[in-house]
C-alpha cells in the first residue's frame, strides 16, 4: 500500500487563493474545497466579524503547509480589492487562485427599480468580479499561471421575472469570464464561472423558505432538491485544480438540471410586495 505524496493529495500546495464572499455560503464552501487541496486561502468579506469567524473555523482543517487568512473587503471598492490581494499573497508570495463569490440580490419590478439600488447591485456583483479578476489576474500572470472562478447563477441564463438587476449582473459576469479567459489563456490563467440554481444560503432565503416559490423551483429540476453550498464548492475546487487544466471560458451549470426548463414563477410574491398595479 502506497501513501499519496503531497503533489497528488494536495495539488494546490504553495498556491495562494483569494475568496470574496468567503465568510459564509458558497464562498466558504469553495474556500474549504481549495484548502483541502493545499491552497493557502484568504477569506474576504464586508463583515470583519463573519470572515474572522469563518477563518477560525477553517484553520483547524488546514493541511500542513497551508494557511488561512481573512480580510475585510468591499469588492465594489478597488483599493480594498487591491489590499485584499496583497494580504492573500503574504503566505506564498503571489496569488494564483481566485473565487469571486461576493454578491447580492434584488426582487423589484423593472418599472419600480431605484437607480441607486440598481447601480449598487451591479457594483457588487459585476464590477466586484471584474476587480477581483483584474488584481488576482495580474498576480497570476506574474506567477506564470493560475485559475479564477466566478459565482454566476442560473439567473444569468434563464430570465427571472422581478429580478432584472440580478439577472443582468450575472449575465455580465458570464461574458466577463469568457473575455477574460480569451485574454489570459496565453499566460496560463484559466477563467470559468459556475451557475448555481437555488442553493440554501442566506442570500436565497426567500426562495428557499417561501413554499410557493420553492415548490416551483423544485418542479423545474430533474434532480428535485435544493442545492447545498458544498455542491457548488466541489465544482469550484475542481475548476481550480490541475484536473481542469484544459478547461477555460466555460459557464457551467450546477443546478439539478434546472437550466433545462424555465425560470421560476414568483408572480404571487411580487403581487404581495408591489400590488397588481405594478405587477399586472
Amino acid at each position: 500500500m502506497t501513501t499519496p505524496n503531497s503533489a497528488t493529495s494536495h495539488p494546490l500546495l504553495g498556491q495562494g487563493a483569494l475568496i470574496t464572499g468567503g465568510g459564509s455560503g458558497i464562498g466558504l464552501a469553495s474556500a474549504r474545497a481549495l484548502l483541502a487541496m493545499g491552497a493557502s486561502v484568504t477569506l474576504a468579506g464586508r463583515s470583519a466579524e463573519r470572515v474572522q469567524a469563518a477563518a477560525a473555523e477553517l484553520s483547524v482543517e488546514a493541511p500542513s503547509g497551508a494557511t488561512v487568512r481573512w480580510v475585510s473587503c468591499d469588492t465594489a471598492d478597488e483599493d480594498q480589492v487591491a489590499a485584499a490581494t496583497e494580504v492573500a499573497a503574504e503566505a506564498t508570495g503571489s496569488v494564483q487562485l481566485a473565487v469571486a463569490a461576493a454578491g447580492t440580490g434584488n426582487f423589484t419590478p423593472i418599472i419600480a427599480t431605484d437607480l441607486a439600488a440598481w447601480n449598487q447591485l451591479l457594483a457588487t456583483n459585476l464590477t466586484g468580479t471584474m476587480l477581483v479578476f483584474k488584481h488576482v489576474g495580474a498576480s497570476a500572470v506574474q506567477a506564470g499561471g493560475g485559475a479564477m472562478v466566478a459565482i454566476s447563477s442560473i439567473a444569468g441564463h434563464a430570465s427571472h421575472r422581478w429580478m432584472s438587476a440580478y439577472c443582468v449582473s450575472k449575465a455580465g459576469v458570464d461574458m466577463l469570464v469568457r473575455t477574460a479567459a480569451d485574454e489570459l489563456g496565453r499566460h496560463g490563467v484559466r477563467v470559468n464561472s459556475v451557475r448555481p440554481g437555488v442553493v440554501d444560503t442566506e442570500l436565497a432565503a426567500m426562495l428557499v423558505n417561501d413554499p410557493g416559490i420553492n415548490g416551483d423551483y423544485l418542479n423545474q429540476m430533474p434532480i428535485r432538491r435544493v442545492g447545498k453550498p458544498e455542491d457548488v464548492g466541489a465544482l469550484v475546487g475542481f475548476l481550480c485544480s490541475p484536473a481542469a487544466s484544459w478547461i477555460t471560458g466555460e459557464n457551467i451549470h450546477v443546478d439539478g438540471g434546472h437550466h433545462l426548463r424555465r425560470g421560476p414563477d414568483m408572480d404571487e410574491a411580487a403581487r404581495a410586495f408591489f400590488g397588481d398595479g405594478v405587477v399586472g
